[in-house]
């Protein structure tokens, strides 16, 4: 939804309600993505919030964020339960919807674990109320009362629910910290051994439980079911490049606030590949081929807190 769409004057003029809106738009949509992993999604969830919000009395709102911030909640969480419904039929392994970010997302180095992919399936495994109450105060550090009133819960259920969602995400989060250098680097190795077929390469940068998933969404081929293991992801990795490497390029990009990997086919993108680093190792890899999420890899997504 751009600006001109939200045009009610039609003379490219903002009224007080679009202006405020536009004002927190970043924001609002990094909320709906946090809380859904589909960008898609958020914008749906965007475009409710708007309608919501066009139809409010403005002289009775008294802070414009706190009431977008708990109408989008409202609105995402209503989708988050939609969402996994359709989840349960996704053909194979379902994965975040992947974002081109900015450079300046990394530069909040809060900001971008959060939004990484690995983070992202973390939160998948929370239920969709512990899913916003950790976002929401994890993430965007609103108060138990403001969040209270975002999950129609008692400031009291949100306190215990937010100790539950955090000792719950603190059990699945990347184990060690890896400096943005160290990941560069990590992601250089990784591409030059996956180009040059270099197994032994791969294997010094892999850790011996890697897990590679892959998301074709039943539109296009890809692994079923997670691969586990340093020896069969290294050779499905370099046998599956090798079989289009005449056509195939790889090339590194933000990728929601991470270094990660496009595989162009014929100069069009066919892979993302976001890549979890635990301890100096490659622990995840995750690609998503699906044609319906790689829209948003076209051009940068700006997120905000």
């Amino acid at each position: 939804m751009s600006e001109r769409t939200m045009d009610p004057t039609g003379d490219g003029r903002l009224d007080s309600a679009t202006e405020a809106f536009v004002a927190h738009r970043k924001l609002l949509f990094t909320v709906a993505y946090e809380m859904l992993g589909s960008a898609a999604d958020a914008e749906d969830v965007l475009q409710e919030t708007w309608l919501r919000w066009a139809g409010v009395d403005l002289g009775l709102v008294r802070d414009p964020r706190a009431f977008l911030v708990r109408v989008t909640t409202r609105e995402a969480l209503m989708r988050l339960r939609t969402l996994g419904r359709r989840k349960e039929s996704y053909v194979g392994p379902w994965l975040p919807e992947p974002l081109l970010t900015a450079p300046d997302v990394a530069d909040d180095v809060e900001l971008a674990d959060s939004v990484s992919m690995a983070m992202l399936l973390v939160l998948e495994t929370l239920t969709p109320t512990e899913r916003a109450v950790f976002v929401l105060r994890e993430v965007f550090g609103l108060d138990y009362d403001e969040i209270a009133e975002a999950v129609e819960k008692t400031p009291a259920a949100v306190r215990q629910i937010a100790h539950r969602a955090r000792a719950h995400v603190a059990a699945r989060r990347p184990r060690g910290a890896v400096a943005p250098a160290q990941t560069r680097e990590t992601i250089v190795a990784f591409q030059r051994a996956v180009e040059t077929g270099d197994l032994q390469g791969l294997l010094d940068i892999l850790a011996p439980d890697v897990a590679f998933l892959g998301d074709g969404g039943g539109v296009v081929q890809a692994a079923p079911a997670p691969i586990v293991g340093a020896e069969q992801v290294a050779r499905i990795l370099i046998a599956g490049l090798g079989r289009v490497a005449d056509a195939a390029s790889l090339r590194p990009a933000q990728i929601n606030g991470h270094p990660a990997l496009l595989l162009r086919l014929d100069g069009e993108i066919d892979t993302v590949i976001a890549v979890r680093i635990d301890d100096g190792l490659v622990t995840g890899l995750y690609a998503v081929r699906n044609p319906g999420k790689l829209s948003y890899v076209q051009r940068e997504t700006d997120l905000r807190r």
